[in-house]
């Protein structure tokens, strides 16, 4: 199946040729112990696959062919969806029914794969890669070599081993894998990661020679090297010391540690731009954070989606944040958990937020704007210097400066079908324990009496009040408990 994305011309790379990544994602993940195919399962908030794809992105590369097999329908549809998969790039998918070995799934790409380009061979399940370190490959292929990308690992069970000339610093001559190794092969700590540029040309001719005649009676993507050895071509080996950027996720312990090891190189990071975190540990970055001077984090927070927090922000212990923009000198108490999905969330500057808040999709909060415990915001648009202190609820609401809105009092913004707009204006003072029936308007000034449930808009300066009268029963006697007699 080929999703012709846009067919804008892409950069050539430095051999002159445009770049076609392929990225094997057909495994079932045995080790996974999971229904989700392993490659949509998320690190940093993120599915595998959408890591490396991300980062094909950015390589501008004129196609990009995903190699679906184990639930390759939900593969299919869960990257139809992402941004990442909506660039300039052609995006293509073919089906790997059965899987045979890794040659076998490269087999599937060939069709469409264009003589004229250099195939990027990736993982679906590697996804912390570096876009330089894939640059670098691509130069190391130049249109005409095969480059392949290496690390150095002190236990290498289980990966095949690169196999040089004499000495050992010769060129490539071979990889063997694992089972088949010598004892002599399996002291090699020099590994394949699975990573790999090529001309296609090539590719397409090594990948018909490939044989099954090995101890798992698959084709091996990694026999190209013996072609190209024996058709003079030259293979290169791009050794790098970083093992994160090629590890593999195999099962949920390999998908923890690498999630730390992100979460630690995100933490770095910051510190190094001068935020402060009061434990770099306890930080959990799922999307993009970026932070102006003088930033504080304390521990145990989770930012997911964009967020941009300004100079000086003191983020609290325990808090949650996705999709907001927090203005300088802003303070977010422990706690509070804001999520503004698509709406996103603003945060005006010198706002106290929290403990315990809840800032919902399209709250717009203005400067020195307080929201207390157990206060939420839906929707809402606050003004300069308006407060609401505790246990609150403010939905579809456009509130003046310099507002109280007292504890306990809610803006009723749903009639069961429809939302509807409540207006507070300027220098109002909402009482506790009111209920606001929208549509309505607060005039400016104006004060609404605790406990007043009000259904009709009120002019300025009033005072509204609307509740039962109060009534008193002098001499009344609470009811007693009946004594029960004790039964033999």
């Amino acid at each position: 199946m080929t999703d012709s994305i846009n067919n804008t011309p892409h950069p050539p790379t430095a051999g002159g040729l445009p770049i076609d990544v392929v990225i094997m994602a057909a495994g079932k993940g045995t080790r996974m112990k999971s229904r989700l195919p392993k490659v949509l399962h998320r690190l940093a908030g993120r599915a595998l696959l959408a890591h490396v794809m991300g980062t094909a992105a950015r390589l501008n590369a004129r196609s990009v062919t995903v190699i679906t097999g184990h639930g390759a329908t939900e593969v299919e549809a869960a990257v139809a969806h992402w941004d990442c998969a909506t660039g300039q790039s052609i995006l293509n998918f073919v089906r790997q029914e059965p899987q045979l070995g890794t040659g076998h799934a490269v087999q599937q790409a060939v069709p469409v794969l264009p003589d004229d380009g250099i195939a990027l061979v990736l993982n679906g399940d590697v996804p912390l890669i570096a876009e330089g370190t894939l640059r670098d490959l691509i130069d190391d292929c130049a249109g005409r070599h095969l480059a392949l990308l290496t690390v150095d690992m002190p236990d290498p069970a289980g990966y095949g081993r690169i196999v040089r000339g004499e000495g050992g610093g010769a060129g490539v001559q071979a990889i063997v894998e694992h089972k088949d190794a010598t004892l002599a092969q399996r002291a090699l700590t020099e590994i394949y990661t699975g990573v790999l540029a090529v001309p296609n040309v090539q590719l397409k001719t090594w990948l018909a020679r490939l044989r099954n005649d090995n101890v798992q009676g698959e084709f091996y993507l990694t026999d190209i090297v013996e072609f190209a050895v024996a058709d003079g071509a030259t293979v290169q080996a791009r050794c790098i010391a970083d093992r994160v950027q090629v590890d593999g996720v195999n099962s949920p312990v390999q998908l923890a540690e690498l999630e730390r090891a992100f979460q630690r190189r995100n933490a770095l990071q910051l510190m190094a731009q001068g935020v402060r975190l009061a434990d770099p540990a306890r930080l959990d970055v799922r999307g993009t954070l970026t932070c102006a001077q003088d930033v504080d984090i304390d521990v145990n927070c989770v930012f997911e989606g964009q967020v941009d927090l300004g100079e000086g922000v003191r983020i609290g212990a325990n808090c949650v944040i996705a999709n907001a923009r927090i203005a300088a000198g802003a303070v977010i108490h422990p706690f509070t958990h804001i999520d503004g999905e698509k709406l996103g969330v603003q945060v005006g500057e010198g706002a106290l937020i929290g403990p315990f808040a809840r800032l919902r999709p399209g709250a717009n909060l203005g400067a020195e704007v307080h929201i207390g415990n157990f206060v939420e915001v839906k929707n809402s648009t606050l003004a300069k210097g308006a407060k609401a202190n505790h246990l609150a609820y403010l939905g579809d609401a456009t509130v003046g400066e310099r507002v109280n809105y007292g504890a306990g009092s809610i803006t009723a913004n749903y009639d069961g079908a429809n939302k509807h707009r409540t207006v507070i204006e300027d220098d109002v003072h909402v009482g506790s324990n009111c209920v606001l029936v929208a549509p309505i308007t607060i005039g400016q000034g104006g004060t609404v009496g605790a406990g007043s449930t009000l259904t009709k808009s009120t002019p300025a300066g009033a005072l509204s009040i609307e509740r039962a009268k109060q009534l008193q029963l002098t001499n009344w006697a609470r009811p007693q408990k009946v004594s029960q007699k004790k039964v033999d």
